[in-house]
């Protein structure tokens, strides 16, 4: 995604916040901690997992890198720190380095089982890992409508069910009024039960399916000279539809930065919440940052 935000991000050197009207938002905003770590391949996160209670989490950045490690809390739930391991590379079907074009990871899902999913740009294709240690990648099915999907907008946000069904949205429609469609894998056949409508000029950056078993979808939407905008929408699921669109929140440009990835939980008080990492495009004005957001119940 990096490549294609770069010269409208370079004219925005400072991220200057909006004030703009906004419509009165269901979720309410609760942390938000900027980090880093003393490694060269640091940025770039456009994919996250947390586990079942927020603690620990899994990213992928779309340079093909993963890094695992473990969300640090205060008593009322706070970000306060994170305890991050090894940035390691993920790995092609031959168990080698990816190939050019073959490493431009964006999406990730990760299964009851510990089996990760993640979906890439460019070459089009969304892979398998047995674990974590992401030693070998196994090839899914090729999506649908290969042909038609755009280099730097493409597979950007994956998800998982609780069956353990593969949901894959592009980044881009193709057109402005055209809905985004949301493709499913069961075993060995993509399928496409559903489609989510366009709303503005928000694209889709991310997805999660919370324990409560809807479909939580993360967009984003950009001004050159004013930042990033997010906005999260929340779908019930039922086999061949999505009803009850709910948008949760949306943010003026420049309150946060490049959010891409997002994971939903729920917490010890019962409320769902919505975690969301930001990708920096490894550019010196902008940041990488956890952004959490409570949604009552």
């Amino acid at each position: 995604m990096h490549r294609r935000l770069a010269l409208a991000i370079t004219a925005a050197v400072l991220l200057t916040p909006l004030a703009t009207a906004q419509p009165a938002d269901i979720a309410t905003f609760s942390s938000r901690l900027s980090w880093t770590m003393d490694d060269r391949r640091f940025g770039g996160w456009s994919g996250l997992e947390l586990s079942p209670d927020g603690s620990t989490f899994v990213m992928v950045s779309d340079r093909a890198n993963i890094l695992t490690g473990r969300i640090e809390r205060d008593e009322n739930g706070l970000i306060t720190g994170v305890q991050a391991g090894t940035i390691r590379p993920l790995k092609y079907t031959t168990g080698g380095d990816l190939p050019r074009y073959h490493d431009d990871s964006e999406g990730l899902a990760m299964a009851a089982d510990g089996r990760i999913y993640v979906s890439f740009e460019s070459v089009h294709r969304v892979v398998v890992y047995d674990n974590a240690v992401v030693e070998r990648a196994i090839d899914l099915p090729r999506v649908p409508d290969y042909d038609s999907l755009q280099n730097n907008s493409s597979l950007e946000a994956l998800a998982i069910d609780e069956d353990g069904a593969i949901y894959i949205i592009p980044e881009r429609s193709g057109e402005i009024d055209k809905p985004f469609p949301v493709h499913r894998l069961r075993g060995e056949t993509w399928e496409t039960p559903y489609e989510i409508p366009r709303r503005g000029e928000f694209l889709v950056v991310g997805a999660d399916i919370g324990p409560d078993g809807r479909l939580y979808v993360l967009e984003r939407a950009l001004s050159s000279m004013l930042g990033f905008s997010s906005r999260v929408r929340r779908f019930d699921m039922s086999e061949t539809a999505l009803t009850n669109e709910t948008t949760l929140f949306t943010s003026p440009a420049g309150r946060h930065d490049n959010l891409e990835g997002v994971a939903v939980w729920r917490d010890t008080a019962g409320h769902m919440r919505v975690t969301m990492v930001s990708d920096d495009n490894f550019r010196f004005f902008q940041t990488t940052e956890f952004v959490e957001y409570v949604v009552p119940e």
